[in-house]
C-alpha cells in the first residue's frame, strides 16, 4: 500500500512538473535569431534592416505577437566580416534556441551561416541575398528578394533599350553577390546583342581604381557596369569622372547605401541601377510603411529597411499559419507563402525557395534616387 502511494506521488510530481514546464514554455517569447552588419564597410545595409525589423517587431507585439506569445528578436552584429556570421548562426541555434533566422544582406556573409542553419534544420530567411547559391544551400534557406540571375537580365535589357550597344563591366572579385550578378548581365547582354569591350576587377576595401578605369577609358564604352556595393562605388564612379569617363554608370541593388551619394557627389547624377523598390511608389502598404518609418527614426527609410521589415513579417506570417513553433512546420508553412502583401509588394515563394516579385529601376537626380520603370519577373 505504502508503495503504490510512493508510486502514484512520484507520478503526480512528475505530471505538474510536465504541466508546470509546459505552461512556462507557452509564456515564453518565440525567439528568431538575426545577423547582419551593424558595423565594418557594409553596415548601411544592416542597420537598415534592423530598422526595419525593429519596426516589424513593435507592430507585431503591439498586435498580440503570434500564438499568444511575444516575439523577441535577438540581433548580432558580424561586423562586416567574414567567419563572423558561422560563430552567430551557431550561438543563436544552441544558445539562445532561436525557431528562425534572418540571415544577412550580403550574400558572402549569407553563404557561410545558411548551411550551420540547413545542418540545423532551422529556417533562415535573407532579406537581401541575392546570390543564386543562397537557396541552394538547401530546403531550410530562403529569401524575401529577387536574384541575380533576375536583376542582371533586367539591367541588360535597360542597357540595350537605352542604346547602350557596349558596355565594360567592372565587378568586385571578393564578394559573391557581385560576381554573380556580372555574370548574368553578361550572359544576358550579349545574347541579346551587346558587346563587352572590357572586363576589369577590384577587390572590397579598395581606394584606387585608376589602373582599372584607364583601361575602361581606352575602350570606350557606352555605359559602365559596375556591380558593386556602395562604398566603393562611390569612390570609383568619383575617380572615373576625374579620368574623363563621362559614360552612365550602371548597377544593382549593392549601390544603395548612405554613404553613396555624399562619396560621389554630383558624379553619379545620370546613373541608373535595379533596386527592390521606390519610396516613391504610391502603393499604400508601402506609403504607411514609409510613415511609420520616418516617425520612428526621424529619417527616410531605403530599400533594405524595407526587406528586413518584410522579412520578419514573413517569418511571423509563417510561424502564424504553422500553429507552432516546431521548424519543420515553420519552413513548409514558408515553402507555401503566396501573394504575401509586403512593402515591397507581393511576395510568392517558388519552388527554389526564391520570391518570386517584380525589380524597380531607379536613377540619381539632383542628389537623390528617383524612380524610373517597374520591371515585372
Amino acid at each position: 500500500m505504502n508503495i503504490s502511494r510512493k508510486i502514484l506521488n512520484v507520478t503526480l510530481s512528475c505530471l505538474l512538473a510536465l504541466t508546470s514546464a509546459s505552461v512556462a514554455a507557452e509564456s515564453e517569447p518565440i525567439r528568431i535569431g538575426e545577423y547582419q552588419s551593424l558595423t565594418g564597410s557594409s553596415a548601411s545595409f544592416g542597420i537598415s534592416s534592423t530598422n526595419g525589423s525593429k519596426l516589424a517587431l513593435e507592430e507585431i507585439n503591439a498586435n498580440g505577437g503570434v500564438l499568444g506569445r511575444k516575439v523577441e528578436l535577438i540581433t548580432e552584429d558580424d561586423r562586416s566580416m567574414p567567419g563572423e556570421p558561422a560563430t552567430i548562426v551557431r550561438k543563436l541555434i544552441a544558445r539562445d534556441n532561436v525557431v528562425a533566422i534572418l540571415g544577412e544582406f550580403a550574400s558572402s556573409r549569407a553563404l557561410e551561416g545558411a548551411p550551420i542553419a540547413q545542418e540545423s534544420k532551422i529556417p533562415f530567411l535573407s532579406a537581401g541575398a541575392t546570390n543564386v547559391k543562397v537557396t541552394q544551400v538547401g530546403d531550410y534557406i530562403f529569401r524575401n528578394c529577387f536574384i541575380d540571375p533576375f536583376q542582371g537580365t533586367v539591367m541588360a535589357r535597360f542597357a540595350l533599350g537605352r542604346g547602350f550597344k557596349k558596355v565594360a563591366v567592372l565587378t568586385d572579385e571578393k564578394q559573391d553577390y557581385c560576381k554573380g550578378l556580372s555574370e548574368s548581365f553578361i550572359a544576358d547582354f550579349k545574347k541579346d546583342g551587346g558587346e563587352i569591350v572590357r572586363e576589369q576587377s577590384y577587390s572590397t576595401g579598395d581606394k584606387d581604381f585608376r589602373a582599372q578605369l584607364t583601361s575602361i577609358k581606352a575602350a570606350n564604352p557606352d555605359a559602365v557596369f559596375l556591380p558593386g556595393y556602395y562604398g566603393e562605388v562611390g569612390l570609383i564612379v568619383r575617380q572615373a569622372r576625374q579620368l574623363g569617363i563621362k559614360v552612365p554608370f550602371l548597377g544593382g541593388d549593392g549601390w544603395v547605401g548612405s554613404s553613396l551619394i555624399p562619396v560621389a557627389g554630383k558624379q553619379l547624377e545620370g546613373c541608373f541601377f535595379s533596386s527592390h523598390c521606390s519610396m516613391e511608389n504610391p502603393d499604400p502598404v508601402l506609403q504607411d510603411f514609409v510613415k511609420k518609418y520616418r516617425a520612428k527614426y526621424k529619417a527616410d527609410p531605403d530599400d533594405m529597411a524595407a526587406l528586413g521589415y518584410d522579412g520578419l513579417n514573413l517569418l511571423v506570417d509563417a510561424i502564424k499559419r504553422a500553429g507552432n513553433t516546431d521548424a519543420k512546420a515553420i519552413r513548409d508553412a514558408i515553402a507555401s507563402t503566396k501573394d504575401f502583401v509586403g512593402a515591397t509588394g507581393k511576395i510568392t515563394i517558388n519552388a527554389e525557395r526564391n520570391a518570386h516579385k517584380a525589380a524597380v529601376i531607379q536613377t540619381i537626380h539632383n542628389g537623390k534616387f528617383k524612380f524610373v520603370e517597374t520591371v515585372q519577373p
